[in-house]
């Protein structure tokens, strides 16, 4: 009798170590899935200014308190687009290489908007390959932009106007974002006519 009580302790005990570590194992996977999720569902509607509308000259400052015109008739006469992160946004640091590309490719000026705390983003740009992509702050961006859910994109043409702004975290989505600018759209129909014929 008392070796049945034993072997059943024992197995009682093997099974109450395996169901914790059960519970442990499907606990890390949920928080690798909330991490590799991108923003989905009905996204609410944004405030702040829109597309069609310019914005106005503001200036921003990097992380090395330089400040950095934003907005505006571009100099150069090259299009922007602004990408809005934050330091605990695990969706901005895997859409950032994709953003980064994207603009590589269309010849677009790229900066980063951090939201939060300075010292967490300047700690996500020690962690972050950033590649050279300016990460600045600015209050009065972030109120004239009144951004709700991030990675948001903001794509300006060369005026200043927005072409185009939303949530983006795939490449697909930057692109039809990017697609908004005058001079995207004559490629696009270019290529959607081969395709076609």
């Amino acid at each position: 009798m008392l070796i049945i009580l034993t072997v059943s302790t024992l197995l009682l005990t093997v099974f109450t170590l395996g169901l914790a570590l059960g519970v442990f194992v499907l606990a890390r996977q949920i928080g690798v899935l909330h991490e590799r999720l991108a923003p989905i569902g009905v996204q609410p509607v944004l405030s702040g200014l829109q597309a069609g509308q310019a914005l106005p000259q503001v200036t921003a400052r990097t992380l090395a308190d330089a400040p950095v015109a934003i907005g505006g008739a571009s100099a150069a006469g090259r299009a922007m687009m602004l990408m809005f992160v934050s330091a605990d946004c695990p969706v901005c640091k895997r859409a950032l290489p994709v953003a980064r590309a994207v603009a590589q490719e269309q010849g677009l000026d790229l900066a980063l908007i951090g939201e939060g705390d300075v010292a967490a983003l300047s700690a996500m740009a020690q962690r972050t390959p950033l590649g050279g992509v300016p990460l600045l702050v600015s209050m009065e961006l972030l109120l004239l932009m009144q951004i709700g859910r991030l990675p948001t994109l903001v794509v300006l043409d060369p005026r200043g106007v927005i072409t185009a702004r939303d949530v983006a975290s795939s490449r697909r989505e930057i692109e039809s974002l990017v697609a908004t600018l005058p001079q995207a759209r004559p490629a696009q129909m270019k290529e959607t006519s081969h395709v076609a014929v």
